[in-house]
């Protein structure tokens, strides 16, 4: 397969937006990219931006490799993707809202009954409860991949604690530290109002009649591979990083323990999963969560971001549905495509995904950060056979999707530049209204060929820049 090049055209040269700054690039000398990279790690390592690998030793903690090739759009190029990115998440809090309540979708047919009812991340605990401001996605990452000028496709959806939006903020602090000159050349679009972005959406979705609302940040703890982000956003937000043992409940409200005695909590951005986050609710074994606050949340005394229960808007067997979905409650066309998914829960899509395993890239439908997926073209025989058999045991937890080639940028590797796969996360907020930021998170496969771009995976980052905004 012959990946796009977004940097160069057919002919080799820059394309128009890219002209200038790859006459920068050209200029500089491989000594001079390998001090700025070195520069660039001894900065996130001073950050601590790390992140942990599990399975490892029980975990190992790693800086995300960094490329300091940023990665452009044109202003035109991202309108689009932020007006496909707003309508996919408007349509899907559109979808939760409904699933758990009149369930008109069901009834429509348009969405399979037991792909909803049946499946992991539906919970029953938030049937007929409309969330603060009706909002069930306050923050959502859409991952996009590019094939060509203009085929933009969507290979998921991530609605529950959507992570890496501190890479794409550190990425451009150290960014407009290492090359101050460039933006002072180059229109490059700000990204590091996020923060407050987020902290007034946030705001807008506390409960009625509170008017200057206590915001926190609600973390598993130290140990958690993300848990450098939670810190980083609370500090950059300006509000308290709690964990569950933290905050209480009392008399039907939560409050947050402080050396000067309660304050009531009134919205509260988690990143803890469902099942952990109330043991009155859920799992009655969890040591991180905080009793009673479902009780609290449903009585609509706090709020909680992202709602309990949006995993199913998430969830890889429904994610084939999502242009169905769109079209139901909003009554338009998709505006970024979803790439061709065969469910092997059916009969005629398995047989075909088995018979081509080693073509298609087959993943489990409740899985993340790419693990428990296979990339057939990059797999050995005994892979692929190994993979078969756990297709055949439970045929319904599985999707496949051709493989993709995806568009490729300039990348600083030990050879010198050299092209690397790419895809984006940008991120949507939701509260008085859905907005992006005009940048996101671009992964990079660094290995040579490799498809893969999760940082749990080998992958790294780089900057995404807008130009002309």
């Amino acid at each position: 397969m012959t990946a796009f090049d977004e940097w160069y055209g057919t002919d080799r040269t820059p394309r128009d937006m890219i002209r200038e700054i790859d006459r920068w690039l050209q200029a500089q000398p491989v000594e001079e990219l390998g001090r700025k990279r070195d520069e660039a790690n001894i900065l996130f390592r001073r950050l601590g931006i790390t992140f942990i690998v599990y399975g490892r030793e029980g975990g190992t903690e790693r800086l995300i490799p960094f490329d300091i090739v940023p990665r452009v759009f044109s202003a035109a190029e991202w309108r689009r993707l932020e007006e496909g990115s707003i309508q996919r998440v408007r349509a899907l809090n559109m979808f939760l809202a409904d699933i758990y309540s009149k369930q008109e979708i069901i009834r429509a047919g348009a969405v399979p009954s037991d792909l909803i009812l049946a499946n992991d991340f539906y919970q029953p605990q938030m049937v007929n409860f409309q969330p603060p401001g009706g909002l069930y996605t306050h923050v959502a990452g859409i991952d996009i991949v590019r094939t060509g000028e203009t085929d933009f496709f969507v290979l998921e959806d991530n609605l529950r604690s959507p992570s890496g939006v501190s890479y794409m903020l550190e990425n451009r602090e150290v960014m407009m530290r290492l090359f101050p000159d460039l933006f002072a050349t180059f229109p490059v679009a700000p990204v590091n109002h996020y923060p407050d972005d987020l902290l007034r959406n946030l705001r807008a979705v506390a409960p009625r009649g509170v008017d200057d609302p206590t915001v926190v940040v609600m973390t598993p703890g130290f140990y958690n591979s993300a848990y450098f982000e939670h810190a980083f956003l609370a500090d950059q937000m300006g509000v308290e990083l709690v964990e569950g043992r933290d905050l209480f409940v009392r008399d039907g409200v939560v409050y947050m323990r402080t050396t000067e005695g309660p304050r009531r909590v009134d919205v509260i951005y988690r990143r803890i999963d469902d099942e952990f986050i109330d043991p009155l609710a859920f799992r009655p074994d969890s040591m991180l969560g905080v009793p009673g606050l479902l009780s609290v949340y449903r009585s609509g005394r706090v709020a909680i971001a992202n709602a309990m229960g949006t995993g199913v808007a998430d969830d890889k067997s429904v994610y084939p549905y999502v242009p169905d979905i769109i079209r139901f409650y909003l009554d338009e066309e998709p505006i970024l495509r979803n790439v061709p998914t065969y469910m092997l829960r059916k009969e005629e899509d398995r047989k075909y995904a088995l018979e081509h395993l080693g073509e298609l890239v087959t993943k489990e439908v409740h899985g993340a950060g790419g693990y428990g997926m296979l990339v057939g073209p990059a797999a050995t025989k005994a892979e692929i056979e190994a993979y078969r058999a756990r297709v055949l045991d439970d045929p319904a937890n599985f999707i496949s999707q051709p493989t993709l080639a995806l568009s490729t940028c300039p990348t600083f590797v030990e050879t010198g530049i050299a092209p690397r796969h790419v895809d984006l996360r940008p991120y949507v907020l939701g509260g008085d209204r859905f907005s992006l930021v005009p940048g996101g998170l671009t992964r990079v496969a660094l290995v040579e060929g490799s498809l893969v771009v999760n940082s749990s995976q080998g992958g790294g980052t780089k900057d995404t820049w807008v130009l002309g905004q």
